[in-house]
């Protein structure tokens, strides 16, 4: 039988028809992909900077395309529109640059999509993953950040980043007030820049 908690988080990756997500440790070790001379991200917020490291051993075209859109400054100005605490941190959507179109969050990303390149990287505090609908080659923009270890995630969506520094931004922003949709009730703008 599943336990309570289990289900809940299955019936939230299961709900979010338009664009589905994704929710304490680093990774040890000897279970962290090789990340050496990868470009870097740097997530602004006002609670302070993430700074993401890349996988692209393990999901090379989801590190391309999230280094190309960030490059374009696509990210800027967006917010993390899904916030779930225990789980995860959704972000991405370019729709969420509209403050007036709050019924719209989580349905965009770009008209390019990318083929799941789904890997052996546990679905661990820290990591970056991303977003799809119920088709596993629909990833567009929209990305998660794990903020408690969520290892039913695991092969089912591509993780293709890291968390190294900042997990404690994460933390803020997954704690923040949040409405039934778990759209945060105050709106906190990201600048992603990429650092070669």
């Amino acid at each position: 039988m599943r336990s309570p908690i289990r289900a809940k988080w299955m019936a939230a990756v299961a709900c979010l028809g338009g664009a589905l997500l994704l929710g304490a440790g680093a990774l040890p070790a000897a279970d962290k992909p090789a990340a050496a001379k990868s470009p870097k991200a740097v997530i602004k917020t006002k609670f302070g900077e993430m700074e993401v490291v890349f996988f692209p051993d393990k999901a090379p075209k989801h590190v391309e395309n999230f280094i190309k859109l960030a490059k374009s400054g696509f990210y800027n100005g967006t917010i993390f529109h899904r916030v779930i605490p225990g789980f995860m941190i959704q972000g991405g959507d370019p729709n969420t640059k509209d403050p007036s179109k709050p019924e719209t969050y989580g349905l965009g990303g770009p008209s390019e999509r990318v083929r799941a390149e789904f890997n052996d990287v546990p679905h661990r505090r820290g990591i970056v993953s991303m977003a799809r609908t119920n088709d596993p080659n629909s990833a567009g923009s929209q990305f998660f950040i794990v903020v408690k270890d969520s290892n039913f995630l695991d092969r089912q969506y591509t993780a293709f980043g890291e968390v190294v520094k900042g997990m404690e931004v994460a933390d803020q922003i997954v704690n923040m007030p949040r409405n039934a949709r778990d759209l945060p009730t105050e709106r906190a703008e990201v600048t992603i820049t990429v650092v070669e």
